[in-house]
This record gives structure tokens, sequence and C-alpha cells, in this order.
């Protein structure tokens, strides 16, 4: 008796699973498996939460945008976003805590001039390639996210500092260094003021987008950019 008791503590565990529609009765047969076995079975078909976490953040952010290209800002919503990137309102309110967040991310993301500031050796150059990728943020005007973040944020003071720290303050960052180097390389008067440049050549942008002027094409943007050097370079001898 005890042989047989040790024999049975020995056989391994099993898991017996019915097969859909068919029952013990009429000869169906059993899906008996050791523990050890399904456990190993349940390791490898397990998904990445990683993967599956970005995969959803990735959705997330394209629906976004592609709600505000469809009906603007001020009509988007969380519900929306959720449905169109099929995901949860839970799975987005884990990561952002409203829409304006979802946008800055997206916004964050997609200009990437910041991390990877231009350096053509053409200063005039460089100028047009930063405030172009500002245009493309703010066009069309009916439609940009970032219009609409911008709106939001002077009625948002949380939003709006995150708005300024991850967005804005880098891209001015960007700026005075791009700036310095030319003032390095004799390009630029050693003591033009960087912060009245930024107004110079920035401020426009903003004026005509505010009062629905429209943004400005490249004859314009290139003619902002001349006068702006003109007035920081410093005099031939």
């Amino acid at each position: 008796m005890r042989s047989g008791a040790a024999a049975a503590r020995r056989r391994p565990r099993t898991e017996v699973r019915w097969r859909p529609g068919r029952s013990s009765s009429s000869g169906g047969r059993a899906d008996v498996r050791t523990a050890p076995a399904v456990a190993r079975t349940a390791c490898r078909s397990r998904p990445n939460a990683a993967r599956r976490s970005e995969s959803s953040r990735q959705a997330i952010l394209a629906a976004t945008a592609e709600l505000c290209g469809e009906n603007g800002y001020a009509r988007l919503t969380i519900e929306a976003i959720a449905a169109r990137a099929g995901v949860s309102k839970k799975t987005i309110y884990r990561w952002w805590p409203s829409k304006g967040a979802v946008v800055l991310e997206l916004l964050d993301q997609t200009a990437t001039i910041a991390s990877e500031p231009p350096d053509s050796g053409d200063l005039a150059t460089d100028l047009r390639a930063l405030l172009t990728e500002v245009i493309a943020m703010l066009t069309p005007p009916e439609t940009s996210p970032g219009i609409g973040l911008i709106a939001e944020a002077l009625h948002d003071p949380a939003l709006a500092r995150e708005l300024r720290e991850r967005i804005i303050r880098p891209r001015i960052a960007t700026f005075k260094e791009r700036l310095r180097r030319a003032q390095e390389a004799g390009q630029l008067s050693p003591d033009a003021d960087l912060d009245v440049a930024l107004d110079l050549l920035y401020g426009p942008l903003y004026h005509r987008m505010v009062f629905h002027l429209g943004m400005p094409d490249p004859s314009y943007l290139d003619s902002l950019i001349t006068h702006t050097l003109r007035a920081l370079t410093p005099p031939r001898h």
C-alpha cells in the first residue's frame, strides 16, 4: 500500500479539458495534459505586454491625428479616439489625463527638428527649416492640432506648462544654439540679442495665426528671414 501511495505522489498532476460540444458519454476524448506542459504552453503564447502597450499608444496617436484632420481639435473627444484606435477609454486615461495631453504627445513625437538641429552651414536655410516646421504645425488653421492645443492652453495652466516645457522651450533652445554658432562664425553680430531675434522671426507667425491672416508663403518667409538677418548682421567695413 505504501509503494502504491508513493507512486501516486510521483505521478504528475493533470489538467483535463473537454473539447467543446463533446462529452464523455458520447465517446468524446478529453484533452489531457500534464500541468507543467500547460504552464510551458501558456508561457510561450503569452503576449508581450510592452509590445502591446506601444502598439496601442501608436494607434491612439494615429487616431488622434486622423480625427483632428477630419473634424478639428474642438470636436475631438476621448471617446472618438478610443473608438478609432480600437482601445478602451481606460487605456487612454492610463497614459494621458485629457485630450490636450494626447495631442501634445502627438506634436512632440511628430516634430523632430528640436532633437536634430539643422546645420547646413547656411544660416538662412536652417532658419527656414525651423520656421517651416512651426508653420506646418499651425496649418491648416481649421483642423490644426497645434492651434487647438494653443487655444486650450490659454485656459488650462497645467497644459500650458506642459506645452511650454515639452514643445516651446526645446525649440527656443535649438534656435538660440544655431544663432550662437552663427555668431561664432562671424555671420551675426556678437552683440546681437538672441531673444529679440526670436521675436522678430517667430512673432509674425503667431501674429498671423491669431488674426487669421494666413501663414507665410515661401516667398514671404524668405523675405522675413532676409530682413531679420540684415538687422542682425555685422556691418561690412
